[in-house]
């Protein structure tokens, strides 16, 4: 399954003077270009470029990835709040952390959160990230998930990067500089190499296992500042980690809404996406174990009926030699019975004899019997008037013994063997 990851770009802090219209409002406007990964695999990098929405490359998925300038960090205690209020629950409690409104801001919590415990919520400015959520989506782009490109984890990491070609890198020009971003259970936090407030909140000894990544035109700036080899990771590395994050900023008010084909079509992309690969390969294991029992044993019960027959085919000419081809070995073997006890004198269960015998095994002894009538299969009796349900009921329980059943039709008792009509 193939995945697009673009790079959002970081939020501007400041605004050049071109920028600001005459009335003094800044123009919002998004990038024309934007940084993105093709993978096919979630492994391997596909195609990798910059170039603009409408060039992008198709993809069965769609992921972006905020940049880590842009994501603030804050730990709490989930409050028990119905879905619909949650938000505003979370902003109340964050209200004294958050620099600005908190209805200017946008809120998403951490993946596996559960009511009453600690977790993580995840903060952005919510104009900036709406704008590029529309600017992506007029491209027709549908995206699936918006991920932070560090976010609290362990082992502990940090991850030195350019800071942008923004005013707010302080660099002349507008070069970028050298940022670190620091990454560990307790939080993420990202400072500026100049200077010496890096340094100072970097703990002295570094935790156990602790990791440090380079991008490739900062990676020597941040050996020396360091003093120990980092690991150089490419930007197109950086989105590849970032897409195996199990987090997804699209919460709350920018949780994405699908109806009809749309909600089709997004829950196929989402079967898809490589965290349903498991569920997917066991619901192909169970399907072609459930096809190859259904074949097992569907061939078993074909030759549990192929024996069957065989067995009546052998039983039929053991019992009559004198029948050479066999057709339908039951109808066969029920002709040569009837013509072996026609030749021998005997009556059938339907003659007149055997049927007379079972009325007379039933039938009251002080009671005659009137309006007597065989047709050849079935024998007719006048019901006695003075019979009621439960003498009929004794009657049909007694001739039942007997292998016959009785039916009551226009005050007449149809006596017979066989099956019921």
């Amino acid at each position: 399954m193939s995945t697009l990851i673009l790079q959002l770009p970081a939020r501007p802090r400041f605004l050049p003077d071109s920028a600001v219209t005459d009335t003094g409002a800044s123009a919002s406007v998004g990038p024309k270009e934007f940084a993105y990964v093709l993978t096919e695999d979630g492994e391997t990098v596909a195609r990798q470029g910059c170039v603009a929405l409408s060039l992008m490359p198709q993809a069965d998925a769609v992921v972006a990835v905020m940049p880590p300038t842009d994501v603030s960090w804050h730990r709490l205690n989930l409050p028990k709040a119905p879905a619909g209020k949650l938000r505003a629950a979370l902003a109340s409690l964050l209200e004294e952390s958050l620099l600005t409104d908190p209805e200017d801001v946008h809120l998403a919590l951490a993946p596996g959160h559960k009511a009453g415990q600690t977790t993580w919520v995840a903060a952005c400015d919510h104009t900036w990230l709406t704008s590029l959520l529309m600017q992506i989506e007029k491209a027709r782009i549908h995206l699936d998930r918006v991920v932070p490109g560090v976010w609290p984890d362990e082992p502990a990491s940090g991850y030195f990067h350019e800071s942008g070609g923004d005013s707010m890198s302080g660099a002349p020009g507008g070069q970028p500089t050298v940022m670190l971003t620091w990454s560990t259970l307790d939080g993420v936090a990202t400072w500026p190499l100049s200077g010496s407030l890096a340094r100072s909140l970097l703990p002295e000894a570094f935790p156990p296992q602790a990791r440090f990544f380079a991008t490739p035109p900062v990676a020597a700036p941040a050996e020396r500042w360091l003093g120990q080899a980092v690991t150089v990771q490419s930007h197109a590395e950086h989105l590849l980690q970032a897409n195996r994050s199990l987090w997804n900023l699209l919460q709350f008010d920018l949780t994405p809404r699908s109806k009809g084909l749309s909600a089709i079509s997004t829950s196929w992309r989402q079967l898809q996406s490589p965290s349903w690969r498991a569920a997917r390969v066991g619901v192909l294991t169970l399907a072609a174990v459930q096809l190859v029992g259904l074949n097992l044993w569907a061939w078993h019960e074909a030759r549990q009926v192929k024996l069957k027959k065989a067995d009546m085919v052998r039983l039929l000419q053991q019992t009559y030699p004198q029948v050479r081809v066999v057709l339908d070995a039951p109808v066969q073997m029920r002709r040569e019975t009837e013509t072996l006890r026609t030749q021998g004198g005997l009556p059938g269960g339907n003659d007149l004899e055997s049927l007379m015998g079972s009325v007379a095994v039933a039938w009251p002894k002080d009671a005659p019997t009137e309006r007597l009538h065989y047709d050849g299969t079935t024998l007719s009796v006048a019901q006695p008037r003075a019979w009621g349900p439960a003498d009929l009921e004794q009657f049909r329980s007694k001739v039942a013994t007997t292998g016959a059943w009785v039916e009551l039709a226009d005050g007449k008792l149809l006596v017979r063997r066989g099956e019921k009509g």
